[in-house]
């Protein structure tokens, strides 16, 4: 599914923040110093962060709007040593139970950096789990609100 139909879908049923401005953008680049993906870029300009399937307090799923990301060491060990995680892991979904999906900005594929699930236990071991954002989005979006790289059950349709 293309990217424009998975924003029109999270402005539909779920629950979006207002867009991030080109402003916002530009701010958050230099302050982490590389560039958002053009999948990031299109969903930063459309919300900037959301909840999917349930609203805060009880969203498991919670898209961190941009002055919230941060390095994945940094948000789960309290560290910004190497040996608790890599520089290029940052957070990007919060699972709401102390558990992050991170996008690691030094191994891009075709111009998209691939994400990973990382268990606060296990950290820094991480998981891929999608490729890009529009991959994990799309799959976020039919996983009626289970982590869908955990679950066995089928998916929604």
């Amino acid at each position: 599914m293309a990217m424009d139909q998975l924003l029109a879908e999270v402005s539909r049923l779920h629950f979006p923040r207002p867009p991030a401005t080109p402003a916002q953008v530009a701010a958050f680049e230099a302050r982490v110093g590389w560039s958002l993906d053009p999948d990031l870029r299109s969903f930063y300009l459309h919300c900037d962060g959301c909840t999917l399937f349930e609203t805060l307090p009880d969203a498991k799923y919670r898209v961190l709007p941009l002055d919230e990301i941060q390095r994945a060491r940094r948000a789960i060990r309290a560290s910004d040593e190497e040996q608790d995680g890599a520089a290029s892991q940052y957070t990007l979904v919060d699972m709401q139970d102390t558990n992050y999906v991170v996008m690691d900005v030094a191994q891009a594929v075709n111009g998209r950096y691939p994400l990973f699930d990382a268990w606060h236990e296990t950290y820094p071991q991480v998981e891929r789990i999608a490729s890009s954002f529009e991959e994990f989005l799309e799959k976020a979006l039919r996983s009626g609100n289970r982590s869908f790289w955990l679950s066995s059950g089928p998916m929604e349709e």
